[in-house]
């Protein structure tokens, strides 16, 4: 059976010096907001290009505390794609503001920013763009858009560790770039956590006391705050696995490689550009047939995913919360996507047995 996705595998290669970090971790003493934690700010700023790290408990947490560091009145709009993760909408949601959804570019599958500048009224207070699957949004033209009409811009980063739109890291364009590392994710701690990068010096101190109950200094709240802090143990286990980032988004991008070179033309494949330099957190094709090819490729022993079956405005806890609008290049990309294998636990042999087989469907 080819997985679709093998935690053990990917990190196989790294046990041993994970056990060591977290056993001499455990054996500090500090477990929270430490010395490690520290650096992993340091070094995940520094990968980026930016000034300022804030490490937090998880991807959602990220995006909200993106939101509330600007604390925008209440139904302030916030455009995001129609496609995104349920993430997406559920932090603008918790920061007391209203969705707004923009359709995506089909080729591309990220937010269309023609449809960004369609979608402003006097009432938007920022965009939420969503760099999907390993791909960097048209961000040029979106952070024209943002100035012009003077919008906060923040970056939800959760699938593009190490992407770059004209050499420039994702989470580096706009006010603050929100990651997850989950697990799964190309940069994954052995756990949740979560980070925020900024270049604003006064951002960066808003979100580091928003993550500690609103608090700079122990028992004073300035703010009203939330437990959102990256532990010590994830922190140092980031840390080493940020030096190997390059060296996991080379594998999937040889991967990835090997599926433009030898799949057929009958399955739609992402778009290559050279503005962009793309991690495939997720390679997705697309087929009108999505649903009997994910079938075929489970009875010949592959598993495969679908990001994501259903479009955020379909589901059924955004009922009576965002408008009941059709939106059709959203509702296209989520009937007939599906992502298949391509991890650092991957070998290329599994990637040939994939293609060998959906090249018979």
């Amino acid at each position: 059976m080819i997985e679709y996705e093998n935690l053990r595998a990917s990190n196989e290669l790294f046990f041993e010096e994970l056990k060591e970090i977290t056993i001499s971790t455990i054996e500090s003493g500090w477990y929270i907001l430490g010395e490690k934690v520290k650096e992993f700010e340091k070094a995940f700023a520094a990968y980026n290009h930016t000034s300022y790290c804030i490490g937090l408990a998880n991807g959602l947490e990220a995006l909200l505390l993106s939101l509330k560091a600007f604390n925008f009145k209440p139904g302030t709009e916030v455009i995001v794609p129609s496609n995104t993760y349920i993430a997406t909408i559920l932090a603008v949601l918790d920061a007391g503001c209203k969705p707004v959804m923009a359709e995506p570019d089909i080729t591309t599958y990220n937010i269309n920013p023609e449809e960004i500048e369609k979608n402003i009224t006097s009432n938007t207070g920022a965009v939420m763009v969503v760099h999907l699957y390993g791909k960097c949004c048209e961000m040029d033209k979106i952070g024209d858009i943002c100035r012009k009409h003077h919008l906060k811009l923040i970056e939800d980063c959760a699938q593009s560790h190490g992407a770059k739109f004209k050499g420039k890291y994702s989470g580096a364009f706009g006010d603050l770039g929100a990651f997850s590392f989950y697990p799964t994710k190309n940069l994954g701690a052995l756990g949740d956590a979560g980070a925020v990068l900024t270049d604003n010096e006064d951002l960066a101190k808003i979100i580091s006391c928003l993550r500690n109950y609103g608090s700079q200094r122990k028992y004073y709240n300035d703010l009203v705050g939330y437990n959102s802090r990256l532990d010590e143990i994830q922190a140092a286990i980031l840390s080493f696995k940020l030096r190997h980032l390059d060296e996991i988004n080379e594998h999937k991008r040889m991967l990835a490689k090997l599926y433009f070179e030898n799949l057929k033309d009958d399955f739609i494949k992402p778009v290559v550009d050279q503005d962009y330099f793309d991690v495939y957190h997720i390679f997705n094709i697309r087929h009108p047939k999505r649903d009997e090819l994910k079938k075929y490729l489970l009875e010949h022993d592959i598993k495969t995913e679908i990001h994501y079956p259903v479009p955020p405005h379909q589901q059924k806890a955004m009922k009576g919360i965002l408008d009941d609008k059709s939106y059709p290049v959203s509702e296209e990309i989520h009937r007939t996507t599906l992502s298949l294998p391509c991890s650092f636990g991957h070998t290329e042999n599994d990637i040939y047995r994939v293609i060998e087989i959906m090249n018979k469907f």
